[in-house]
């Protein structure tokens, strides 16, 4: 099957290519077709995932794969959830991050948290499937590693003793929350059940 991975995070495609592997299908790009990307303006996750995989999908007349993650922090009350990506308005990640860390400057440890994933897969006949992951963890009071985006490095796995951004995309994608979504759909696929009744795009 050709799947286009409907984002231009090159951390997401890298983290997609790496966990889709075992499936056989045949990955492409976003940057390979003349579309853009629609707003993310639903109000859930499943809805943002949706709304980007079936534009793409319906554009292209190909299946395409989406997700939308965010940062829940305990805090803050689930902020900055679906708004993670432009939180605060800023435009980098790092300006996120110190934005964040901002907000929770008076905030003791455990700083609780958690990321959430929801990976929507679009067909051109109008069908949308969707799969959840979630991996709970604490915000630390400043970065630690090297590797990952968006708010890795702020976000220790205690079990581990590591934040995302001291594992590698390997070792990231068998415990995130985008990890964990892609093993559902894994599951679901090589079990030759696929979600195909969650959502029918009138």
């Amino acid at each position: 099957m050709r799947v286009i991975l409907a984002t231009s995070s090159a951390g997401k495609l890298l983290e997609f290519h790496e966990g889709l592997n075992s499936l056989g299908w045949e990955l492409l790009g976003l940057d390979q077709f003349n579309v853009a990307m629609p707003p993310e303006d639903g109000a859930t996750y499943e809805e943002n995932a949706m709304i980007k995989a079936a534009s793409i999908s319906l554009a292209t007349k190909m299946v395409a794969l989406a997700d939308d993650s965010g940062l829940e922090v305990e805090a803050l009350n689930g902020a900055p959830g679906v708004y993670s990506a432009r939180f605060g308005n800023k435009k980098s990640d790092l300006e996120r991050n110190l934005h964040l860390l901002e907000h929770l400057r008076n905030v003791p440890q455990p700083r609780k948290a958690k990321f959430v994933s929801v990976i929507a897969l679009a067909h051109p006949d109008g069908f949308v499937e969707s799969y959840r992951g979630e991996i709970e963890g604490l915000i630390l009071e400043g970065p630690r590693g090297e590797a990952g985006f968006g708010y890795d490095s702020l976000f220790l796995v205690p079990e581990l003793g590591k934040t995302f951004a001291e594992l590698s995309v390997e070792e990231k994608r068998k415990i995130s929350h985008r990890g964990r979504a892609l093993e559902a759909l894994l599951l679901a696929y090589k079990s030759g059940n696929p979600r195909r009744e969650v959502s029918k795009l009138e």
